[in-house]
């Protein structure tokens, strides 16, 4: 894999590596962070690390404590998340028109190209779709072992 292939992670992947409900789900989540974080190649924005927190406490509050939470939000400030800026709102506003797409993923996807990512994991979008350069990735249909291909033409 070259050193250039980005990968933003939507907030759900966060999510399934402190589940311990479906642990299938856990276990493929926590391989792509554990490949992203060694190849230093995995990005997110802001809003995914509020999404996160947010989401974390509400379904998992007995299990992962406050501290703990803001712990995992600490240790993703090592990714420098992307902050949402003018460029990025517009970038939305167009992917949004364009693909039709709900506001929370068209910021993802902007968030995603305006780092450079190649590759946006996400499980609720359709696999495979191409997004102005980003492609998007279901983390659940494929491993993290796609990093290796040869990039296409």
């Amino acid at each position: 894999m070259s050193a250039a292939v980005l990968v933003f992670v939507e907030a759900s992947l966060l999510l399934h590596c402190v589940d311990d409900v479906d642990l299938g789900k856990r276990d493929r989540a926590r391989q792509w962070m554990t490949v992203l974080w060694t190849r230093r190649c995995g990005r997110l924005s802001v809003p995914v690390l509020q999404d996160f927190y947010n989401s974390a406490r509400e379904r998992f509050p007995s299990a992962l404590s406050a501290g703990d939470a803001r712990a995992e939000v600490r240790r993703y400030q090592h990714w420098t998340p992307w902050s949402i800026d003018h460029a990025t709102l517009e970038t939305a506003w167009a992917v949004e028109s364009r693909f039709d797409l709900a506001w929370r993923d068209a910021l993802t996807v902007a968030a995603a190209q305006q780092q450079g990512c190649r590759y946006l994991l996400c499980e609720h979008l359709p696999h495979g779709q191409q997004i102005d350069g980003v492609q998007i990735l279901n983390p659940f249909a494929v491993g993290p072992d796609l990093l290796d291909a040869p990039t296409p033409p």
